[in-house]
This record gives C-alpha cells, structure tokens and sequence, in this order.
C-alpha cells in the first residue's frame, strides 16, 4: 500500500505561507484591539503615519508601526486592550509594535523616556518587551521606567515594583540580568552588560523623580484649552482638547526595521 508522504521543506514551505495569510487578516481585521489608545495627551504630541505628522487627541488610536513623538511640553498615556500602559515623556520617540510578527513586542524607545505598565493577565504573568538601541527588557507584570540618551546611547532601567529582565540588544551577554522593585541599571551600547553594576536604589534620587513627575502632572493638567476648561480636568460631559500645535514637528528619522 502507497502513502504520500509530505517533504519536511515542503511542510515549512506550508507553514510559512499559512504564518503570512494569518498575520494578514489578523493586521487587518483586528487592527483596532492591538492599537494603542491615547488616555491623556497634553501640549505636542504627534504620531508619524508616511512620514507625515499628526496631531494626537484623547481617544485617538496608534496602530502598530506609528512612531510617537513629543516635544518639549508633551506627555501622553496609551492604553492596550489588555490593560496596559505606557506613558510617553517630553522630548521622545518611540514606535508602537515596531515588530508586529511578534506581540510580546510592546514599545520601542528611540529618544527620551517612557514609563511602562503591565497588567497581569489573571494569575498568570503578561509577557511583554521594550525594546532600545541598547538593551531588551522583558517583563511579566511589573512597573518601570526606560531612559535612552542617543548622545551616550545608553539606556536607564528603573524598576519601581515587580521583576524585569535585561539583556543587551546587541552585545552577547549570556544570562538577562534580573531587576526587581527600588532597582536600576544602565546599559551602554559599547559594553557588555555583565560589566554594568546594578543599582540597588537611592531613595532621595528616586524622591526627586517623584516629585519632578508630579510637577509635569500639574503643569499639564493647568494648561489652558479652547472653552475655558483645563487639560487633564475636563467637566461632565465636556469633550474638548487641547488645540494643535501651531508649529509641527520635524519628521525624525525612521528607524530600520529589521
């Protein structure tokens, strides 16, 4: 009796191109459940869609692959589906599931900082990464902040609770290094993180971070909008957002994908 056998390049071959049809209808059809949702947005705030700016209101989605910029008076918070955050700082870029074959992928950072959220998902841990020039950082539901300085092109990792991991984006490293709650490490881009000291926190610099991010919170939610109403306070039922910015942002550069 004959039987047909499947060649193993042949079922890879079937694989790979049922893997292309899926992500297809999948970016498609569920665009809108993996798009990132903007909570709060205050002063210039712009995503990058064909190398076009346009301006970002409470409520407007980003989709996967838009870059994010904020200038020197911007700051918004993005929500996912499942319930995480990241918050976007003055003077950043960063682009939103730069890599949309792999979810786990949430934020890549460019420039400036981001503060990161990540919910768990019942009582099972919510994988997740940012990415930077520099350094990969995954998690499992925790809260932490992620600096990139392109001048120095290293990266700052500031865990306030929870556990994440680090390796280094492009040197080998071996092992992650584990962070957890009141740590912190840099990661330069010409070093080998297992040369890189881990900081065990220090609490009056870790103070001065809470109050330097509680004065950009009250100063954004004092900035005046169309109606005579306040950023970040708006009454019952009162919709109104802050005007655009009258001078748009340059395009930066568009990071290669790989």
């Amino acid at each position: 009796m004959r039987t047909n056998k499947t060649s193993p390049l042949a079922l890879m071959l079937l694989l790979a191109v049922m893997a292309v049809v899926c992500q297809a209808q999948f970016l498609g059809s569920d665009a809108a459940y993996y798009a990132a949702r903007a909570i709060t947005v205050n002063g210039q705030v712009s995503v990058f869609k064909d190398s076009n700016p346009i301006s970002i209101s409470v409520g407007d989605s980003v989709q996967v692959q838009q870059m994010i910029v904020t200038g020197s008076d911007g700051h918004a918070l993005f929500q996912v589906s499942d319930g995480s955050t990241f918050e976007v700082y003055p003077n950043s870029q960063v682009v939103f599931r730069r890599n949309p074959g792999n979810w786990r992928d949430l934020v890549d950072v460019f420039l400036g900082r981001i503060r990161v959220h990540i919910e768990h998902l019942g009582s099972l841990p919510n994988r997740s990464r940012i990415m930077t020039p520099s350094a990969v950082i995954s998690v499992r539901g925790t809260t932490f902040d992620v600096s990139y300085s392109d001048d120095g092109e290293v990266t700052l990792i500031e865990v306030e609770e929870g556990i994440v991991d680090v390796e280094h984006a492009v040197l080998p490293t071996g092992a992650p290094r584990t962070l957890t709650g009141g740590q912190s490490i840099q990661v330069y881009k010409t070093s080998p993180i297992a040369q890189r000291k881990i900081d065990k926190g220090d609490i009056m610099q870790r103070a001065l971070r809470m109050i330097a991010d509680a004065a950009t919170t009250l100063r954004n939610a004092q900035v005046k909008v169309p109606g005579g109403t306040t950023a970040g306070s708006p009454g019952v039922g009162d919709s109104t957002k802050p005007a655009p910015p009258t001078t748009p942002l340059p395009p930066p550069p568009v990071p290669p994908l790989h």
